[in-house]
């Protein structure tokens, strides 16, 4: 910085120095002019009082009389004599010289004022016209001109005095000007090192927070892990906030902005000044311990302290986090790949409601593939590589097409067709899962609509997550979706698995609730497989059960499957809900449904799931028909199990 401040300075004093030099060259030509008008001035005074009244108006031509010459000289003696003249010269219209106070008496050719700096003292010369008046003229006629060389010394005093004065003044103002120059370079270098240290800033730290960025968290997680191969034990964690875009969606983002700050603040000063607590983007935030002999207690605690009351514009709020953590050296000694781990870690916590999860490979669900993965699907969304396939949902008694479940693909570019158990349940964990599920809205209701007058009643299923259920906002966006694609509420079902519904039952009886007054048919997926209360399944305006395809497959080989699909089917119709059975592969497992009084079967024994123009065929090619299930014997596991 001093050496920018001292080169800023030089750079400053090159104008200055180049204008004082302008200015004194200026002030130079400007001093000589002065010298040759005052020598003019006195050449004029001599002409006009000692030269051309002697002369009196008399033609020079012919020369200048000796009597006139004898009279000059007596007149010019002593100017000549005290050194207040060196020379006097009359020259004629032909530039001769008809008269001269020394012996030169060479002609002029041209005459031009001018300063003799030669040998000896300078002297100026200066050249007056001497006029003529004839008796008939009626205005004066050059005769001649009056030659008059001056000591310049006197002369010079005169103009040097006034340039000395100059000088000083100009260089009062020069000096006045670097001064300020060098003030305003001073302002300018403070003002430019406090940006330099503020951008330096901005560069490491987060503008919102003023906690480490990840740029900075990695810089000093890094040095921790130098510590840590001398022994000294790091551990590196990711904090993931739970639900915090509900806080910026009904609160708005401004209280979002509140919240972030006042936990970051928390952090920062619950930890210690050897830690880092840098904040990561948008929820999420990062820890760095150092000699930490059991970084899981302190991390729960750190946990414990987020989920502290916040208040945020007079509103009491509470937030969950998820937490995973890596320990170095034994978790891996690369920066990248443990904060890769933590995240992976972090996810797992967040899945599993787990609190605070150390990294585990042998229980990863979350590899660096799927991880890769989702980092692209965003991408994938907006660049077109998702399509859905569809798969009828067919009516038991008479084989007629009722609906068909919109399953999404994605068309990867590099690795191929990727079906949904290879991103979903990542995307599940993260806010990404609302953008896909808005997408699969959209591109299912616009698929149903175009299916044309020839399936008006045909129904679409489109899978919803528990996360986006969760969402206060989730069944308005759904009747949107409706209005944007203008298909009537009844051909929407709405998909959820039962665990959806166990993970945040009010939330979820709250969204159900407002699809079912919006007319939008509710189905819950996979049933059989979690564990839903009969209580809180009865009040919630459900429209349709979904027998998990593991019961089903084997229903004719497995008694107590046999009697769990049994008994679903009777829960259903007991509660005024259509029964579904997925996985459906033979005509004997569809024979023995039919004998439970099943309603929709779905499965590859009439279609696997298919691209839209594929289905259209499908439909034209399947009209609806009985299926030739007229067996005479009746399944045996049902006769078993009876």
């Amino acid at each position: 910085m001093v050496r920018l401040f001292g080169t800023h300075a030089l750079i400053s004093l090159i104008p200055v120095v180049v204008l004082g030099g302008a200015l004194l060259w200026n002030f130079r030509t400007e001093a000589n002019k002065r010298g040759l008008s005052e020598a003019q001035a006195q050449a004029k005074l001599v002409a006009d009082t000692a030269i051309e009244p002697l002369l009196d108006g008399k033609p020079l031509n012919p020369g200048v009389p000796p009597v006139d010459a004898h009279e000059m000289n007596l007149a010019l003696d002593r100017p000549l004599t005290e050194g207040h003249l060196v020379s006097v010269r009359i020259l004629n219209g032909k530039g001769e010289v008809v008269y001269s106070s020394t012996p030169n008496t060479s002609a002029v050719t041209g005459f031009h004022d001018s300063i003799n700096n030669g040998p000896g003292a300078p002297t100026v010369t200066i050249y007056q016209p001497l006029t003529a008046e004839p008796p008939t003229a009626e205005t004066p006629v050059p005769a001649g001109t009056l030659e008059l060389t001056l000591p310049y010394a006197p002369i010079k005093g005169h103009v040097d005095a006034a340039l000395n004065s100059q000088n000083q003044e100009l260089a009062v103002a020069l000096g006045a000007l670097y001064l300020t120059l060098i003030v305003i370079s001073i302002s300018m270098s403070r003002g430019l090192r406090k940006e330099v240290a503020y951008n330096a800033f901005l560069a490491e730290h987060d503008n919102l927070t003023d906690l480490p960025n990840r740029t900075l968290f990695h810089e000093r997680a890094a040095a921790a892990l130098r510590k840590a191969s001398r022994g000294d034990p790091v551990a590196i964690a990711i904090i993931d906030l739970d639900r915090f875009k509900d806080v910026n969606d009904t609160l708005g983002h401004h209280n979002g902005d509140r919240l972030l700050t006042e936990l970051a603040r928390r952090l920062d000063v619950n930890t210690r000044p050897e830690d880092t607590v840098a904040r990561l983007g948008g929820d999420e935030f990062g820890v760095i311990l150092t000699g930490v002999t059991d970084p899981e207690e302190a991390l729960w605690r750190l946990r414990d302290i987020i989920d502290r009351e916040v208040d945020v514009s007079g509103l009491p709020l509470t937030i969950e986090s998820s937490i995973g953590f890596v320990v170095a050296p034994q978790d891996g000694n690369d920066v990248d790949d443990l904060l890769q781990r933590a995240d992976v870690a972090m996810y797992v916590a967040k899945g599993a409601h787990g609190g605070v999860v150390r990294y585990d490979p042998n229980q990863d669900e979350y590899d660096v593939v799927k991880l890769e993965l989702v980092a692209e699907l965003r991408h994938a969304i907006d660049d077109g590589q998702l399509v859905l396939h569809y798969q009828p949902k067919t009516l038991i008694k008479d084989g007629k097409v009722e609906a068909m479940e919109a399953l999404v693909r994605w068309e990867h570019p590099i690795r191929g067709l990727l079906y949904p158990d290879s991103f979903v349940p990542i995307a599940e964990q993260t806010d990404l899962i609302d953008k896909l599920t808005d997408w699969a809205l959209d591109r299912a209701l616009a698929d149903v609509r175009d299916l044309g007058r020839h399936h008006e009643t045909l129904a679409v299923a489109v899978n919803v997550s528990a996360r986006s259920l969760g969402k206060p906002d989730f069944p308005d966006r759904v009747q949107s979706a409706l209005e944007r694609a203008e298909v009537p509420p009844v051909r929407l079902i709405i998909e959820i698995t039962e665990t959806a519904l166990i993970a945040d039952p009010e939330r979820a009886k709250a969204s159900l609730a407002e699809l079912d007054a919006h007319g939008v048919r509710v189905s819950i997926d996979d049933f059989g497989q979690g564990q839903t209360s009969l209580g809180y399944l009865s009040d919630l305006p459900v429209h349709e059960l979904k027998i998990d395809k593991g019961f089903v497959y084997d229903m004719l080989t497995n008694p107590a499957h046999a009697a769990i699909v049994r008994s679903i089917v009777d829960l259903g119709h007991n509660l005024h809900m259509q029964v579904v059975a997925e996985g459906v592969e033979t005509d004997a497992v569809l024979l023995g449904l039919r004998e439970a009084h099943c309603d929709v079967a779905q499965g590859f024994l009439f279609a696997r799931p298919m691209p839209f123009k594929n289905l259209e065929r499908w439909l034209a090619d399947n009209k609806p028909r009985r299926r030739p299930l007229q067996a005479k014997r009746k399944s045996p596991s049902l006769s078993a199990s009876r």
